[in-house]
């Protein structure tokens, strides 16, 4: 079997066993995460908030915190799917689902409040390269910009270009590169490279075409991982953040093996060559 074959075969295992639920693999430095979860805002609340740890007034009373006087909440904005009935030109009645906007006030703990200590990992890991790894993402061809900046992992096709957070981010220098590969193999659906993208735009967050592309992008990281070495030490969140993406589309685990067929393209385009030697 061929390493592309045997990692398919593992993250396959690793459903059917069942896994545990994915986790960010670095830390959430320089970024606005609920104090509760410590979980980054996302969208318009990561705009709205600066750096920090944000907790409702709720939470820091009950672990005996309060907010400070005169100081103001700050607006977080989420949807919430409402059952409504209407009455249709048939005069029947008939529910549908509406998204209705909502919002809370959150406060930051450090500066905000009292009482409340932060949960917040602040720690900055100092690792040695993995220089297999190292070397299969130097010898990317035509590899496009890579930029280092905390907090998130995503590819932009209208700049082609990688952000990703630096190696000093992640307690595990093994998930840096795993995290590295899944972008790079975004990467290759460029137009410039395998052409994978259909459209000009990127598919909507969470839409079929989205949910296949990152079901190729991380088994193609773990393909890498598997040619650089680490797989064993990232296997198990790459089979999560699969089953995360198949439970979208409904359980249905054969998406694996068709998506490794792309996902072996992809990293072989990396790697240079033109198949699995």
């Amino acid at each position: 079997m061929s390493i592309y074959e045997i990692v398919t075969s593992e993250i396959i295992k690793k459903l059917e066993k069942g896994t545990i639920p994915w986790r960010q693999p670095w830390t959430s430095r320089n970024q606005a995460v609920s104090w509760y979860t410590q979980k980054p805002y996302r969208g318009i609340n990561a705009l709205l908030l600066d750096p920090g740890e944000y907790a409702t007034f709720n939470q820091i009373q009950a672990v005996g915190g309060k907010v400070k006087k005169g100081s103001k909440g700050h607006l977080v904005v989420f949807w919430k799917m409402q059952h409504v009935e209407e009455v249709n030109e048939a005069g029947e009645k008939v529910s549908k689902t509406v998204p209705l906007l909502r919002y809370y006030k959150v406060f930051e703990i450090n500066s905000q409040c009292e009482g409340i200590s932060s949960k917040r990992n602040e720690e900055i890991f100092d690792h040695d390269p993995i220089q297999e790894a190292e070397r299969i993402a130097e010898g990317y061809p035509n590899k496009p910009k890579i930029n280092f900046a905390p907090g998130r992992a995503f590819y932009q096709p209208s700049t082609d270009s990688i952000f990703i957070p630096p190696l000093s981010d992640y307690p595990k220098a093994e998930e840096y590169y795993a995290t590295l590969f899944h972008e790079m193999i975004h990467s290759t659906g460029h137009s410039s490279r395998l052409n994978r993208f259909t459209t000009g735009a990127a598919a909507a967050f969470g839409s079929e075409s989205y949910s296949k592309e990152e079901l190729v992008a991380e088994i193609g990281s773990a393909m890498l991982c598997g040619k650089a070495g680490i797989v064993q030490a990232t296997i198990d969140n790459s089979a999560a953040y699969c089953q995360s993406w198949i439970r979208r589309l409904q359980q249905d685990s054969r998406l694996i093996v068709m998506s490794s067929s792309q996902a072996q393209k992809a990293a072989d385009h990396i790697l240079g060559v033109t198949m699995d030697p």
